[in-house]
Formats: C-alpha cells, sequence, structure tokens
C-alpha cells in the first residue's frame, strides 16, 4: 500500500482531520481503518499541547507536516497524534480509534488501546509518516458519514472543551464513545 504524500498533511488540521477518516494507518503487517479523530489546531488551542510553547515532550508537534507525535499519558498509555500544517505552527490530529483490518490483535476504541494493538510507542515519536513500515494509505476507499462532537477529555480548556473538533464515522463498532 502506498502511503499519502507530505502535501496531504500541509493543510488546515480540521481538513486533514476530516480527510483522515476512512484512511488506513499502517505500522508493519498491521493495518487499522481510522474511525474516530480529534483536531489540534495550534498553540492558541487550549486542549493542545502546544499551548504552553515548545517543549522537549510536544517537539515534534512544531516540526514538519506528515510525522507522528507520539505522547504517554498516565504514565501507561501511548497515544498517536499526525502532525500538520507548516513546521512551527504545532498541530495534529489524535487518531482515536481504527477498525482492525490486519495483524491487530487487541481493543482498538481509543487512542491508547489503538497504540498498544498497534505496536505504537515511544520508538515512533517524530517519525516520518512517508516510511515504508509506519504510514498512512488511502488504499480501502468507502462511503460514510462523518459526524462531529466535542473533544474528549479537555474539560480543562475553557471553551475550547466545546469546540467541535472530534470528529468519527457515524455507525462505526469501534468509535470509542459515539
Amino acid at each position: 500500500m502506498a502511503g499519502l504524500k507530505r502535501s496531504f498533511y500541509d493543510r488546515d488540521t480540521v481538513v486533514v482531520a476530516r480527510e483522515l477518516l476512512g484512511k488506513c494507518l499502517v505500522h508493519g503487517d498491521r493495518v487499522g481503518r481510522i474511525v474516530e479523530v480529534e483536531a489540534y489546531v495550534g498553540a492558541h488551542d487550549k486542549a493542545s499541547h502546544s499551548c504552553r510553547g515548545l517543549t522537549a515532550r510536544n517537539a515534534p508537534m512544531f516540526g514538519p507536516p506528515g510525522h507522528a507525535y507520539v505522547y504517554l499519558i498516565y504514565g501507561m498509555y501511548w497515544c498517536m497524534n499526525v502532525v500538520t500544517e507548516r513546521e512551527g505552527h504545532a498541530s495534529a490530529v489524535l487518531i482515536r480509534a481504527v477498525e482492525p483490518l490486519a495483524g491487530i490483535t487487541g481493543r482498538t476504541q481509543g487512542p491508547g488501546l489503538l497504540c498498544r494493538a498497534m505496536g505504537i510507542d515511544r520508538r515512533l515519536n517524530g517519525r516520518d509518516l512517508l516510511s515504508r513500515d509506519f504510514h498512512i494509505t488511502d488504499d480501502r476507499p468507502m462511503d460514510f458519514r462523518i459526524m462531529k462532537r466535542p473533544r474528549i477529555g479537555v474539560d480543562y480548556a475553557g471553551t475550547w472543551a466545546r469546540r467541535h473538533l472530534r470528529f468519527y464515522i457515524a455507525g462505526n463498532p469501534f468509535v470509542s464513545r459515539p
């Protein structure tokens, strides 16, 4: 399967988030259809890791588009984001859930569970998503309806918590929360 080109990621974060739905995340022999995402639109977004500026943890968010930003939450779950827009803008799309298609065992409804099931961890932080063994592809097109809701777990972000920046495929049983 051929991966997406860098120009796909170098666009408005919300557009990229919506267009990631239905595409396939590939890590080695593991393949999952992306069914749920959240957009984090830059340093002005109070729910984004980049809102406090550049740190060692969030440095990949400030990097070029089309790279992975992988971080640990609660000391036990890895989460994967796709860096979007121009270098220095610090925006990304969190992959929240995938539908298993090949080589995946375990649950994939939620960012931590999908990373565990797909073998995504710290070693892939900053990794180029144009890699042969770690990429996103559009080889399995499908028709679906997109739902939008507020992001999950960002109540601390004030008005940013209520913005409809979470997108998912309507009716897909692998969405973490309909």
